[in-house]
């Protein structure tokens, strides 16, 4: 690790800290702000430091224990500033598209610094509209849910369910989803399943698009372990610190997913492309490849909520059911069962974006919320309570977060639109250097100005 690296360790992992997180917990509810930590290198002082596993153990600045947070500002505060302002030097330094990603990199974890000292009470209030353009890249904007919701009523109709009016809808979804539910003692088998009907599809419209080292590389080294009262719909844990005997990494992962789900099975086959393949599982064990042979820098390995790499990576992972079955349309997949599941899910992430708008840019209470979310939006009443509350309240998740996926997954959708397969896939998946949500239309049209393609 050189000093370069080791600021942007600093940094993140600071941040990460300062909000509770954990990169070593093997659990979604431990972890938080860092995704992943698979470099073999030693953690840096923001994360050894005796003050912060107190203020992890206290659950950050959003935590009861105002000591620990002022004992961390105290002893790390002065640490993370000249990380953050070392990753802005080496952002200047490299240029192109690593010092632009860098550069993005450094805009989210000062937006999220920022938040954190709002949150206790010792710096100014954030603006909603910079905490969204910091992970976004654009200014918030409600979500348009009418053409999706149309087409999930006419499909229903279709299907034989009885739709008359908004209630009416809700209780054809709610019959179609119990008729189609998955008990969750059936998880993993389930689960098993349809990770090998996606890696299927991928032999056939991802693999041929892609380098041939990428090739070999596990899509799906995952566990699926259910987990009750989580505050998470479920989460993708990316391991990726355990090798084979050659010293070569295993990517392996897990992923959670909540007891208490109400989830159909067209549905649940959007999640497992969503979170494992060739959604979040596959592209992280892509940038580790890519790292261990040198194709990405050192931040790869550190990849980080609430900025706009993550939001790319959520636009690849709600595109991943598409890129699976080779098509760029919902109405483009096989069945219409399937088409209903991906556009309840996409709903559900317009759903995310507009609870994030109506609680910080328009002020809207709780319970009415939640009840736009269930009307408009189509979510289950167990989605619309977490997101109009524990995610949509949340003070860096609310503002940061939840308007990246409906961001990121109408960015990748317009690139698949506008690009080959052989010259969009590989750029996504890192293989022409790590991307964000705006690196990547840069790198895109490198490459087609280049006549070249990655793969």
């Amino acid at each position: 690790m050189n000093q370069s690296d080791l600021s942007i360790a600093n940094a993140i992992l600071g941040i990460d800290t300062l909000w509770g997180g954990d990169v070593l917990c093997p659990s979604g509810t431990g972890r938080f702000i860092a995704d992943s930590w698979f470099s073999d290198e030693p953690l840096p002082v923001t994360y050894t430091h005796p003050t912060a596993a107190r203020l992890r153990a206290a659950g950050g600045v959003t935590g009861k224990d105002k000591t620990a947070v002022s004992d961390y500002f105290r002893e790390m505060g002065t640490e993370i500033i000249r990380s953050m302002d070392a990753v802005n030097m080496e952002a200047r330094r490299v240029g192109g598209l690593r010092g632009a990603f860098l550069e993005n990199l450094n805009i989210c974890l000062t937006t999220m610094w920022e938040l954190a000292t709002e949150t206790t009470g010792k710096g100014n209030r954030v603006p909603y509209e910079r905490s969204v353009k910091a992970s976004t890249g654009h200014p918030p904007e409600p979500s348009q849910p009418e053409r999706k919701r149309e087409r999930v009523k006419e499909l229903l109709s279709r299907a034989g369910c009885h739709v008359s009016g908004t209630t009416g809808l809700l209780d054809a979804i709610d019959q179609w989803r119990h008729d189609r539910f998955i008990p969750m003692a059936s998880v993993r088998t389930l689960g098993a399943a349809v990770i090998a009907r996606m890696n299927e599809l991928c032999e056939k419209n991802l693999v041929p698009h892609l380098p041939g080292e990428l090739v070999r590389v596990p899509r799906a080294n995952i566990e699926f372990l259910p987990i009750k009262e989580a505050w998470f719909s479920g989460s993708m844990n990316y391991v990726g610190r355990a090798r084979n005997s050659d010293g070569t990494p295993k990517y392996e992962a897990t992923y959670e997913i909540n007891a208490s789900l109400h989830i159909s099975v067209p549905e649940f086959e959007h999640l497992v492309s969503h979170e494992v393949v060739p959604g979040h599982v596959t592209t992280f064990a892509y940038l580790q490849n890519l790292y261990v042979r040198g194709v990405v820098g050192f931040e790869a390995t550190i990849l980080t909520m609430n900025t706009r790499a993550a939001t790319l990576f959520e636009g690849i992972a709600n595109n991943a059911i598409l890129i699976a079955h080779g098509v760029t349309e919902v109405d483009q997949l096989p069945d219409e069962d399937l088409q209903i599941g991906v556009l309840l899910a996409l709903l559900q992430d317009d759903a995310k974006n507009q609870s994030s708008y109506l609680i910080w840019h328009e002020n809207m209470p709780k319970e009415k919320v939640a009840s736009i979310l269930r009307q408009d939006y189509l979510v289950t009443e167990e989605r619309a309570d977490k997101l109009s509350g524990a995610w949509g309240q949340h003070p860096l998740l609310g503002r940061m977060y939840l308007p990246a996926y409906r961001s990121g997954t109408e960015k990748v959708a317009a690139l698949r639109r506008q690009y080959l397969p052989d010259q969009a896939l590989p750029l996504l998946y890192g293989a022409g250097g790590l991307v964000d949500c705006d690196t990547i239309e840069v790198a895109c049209r490198q490459a087609v100005h280049a006549g070249q393609t990655v793969a």
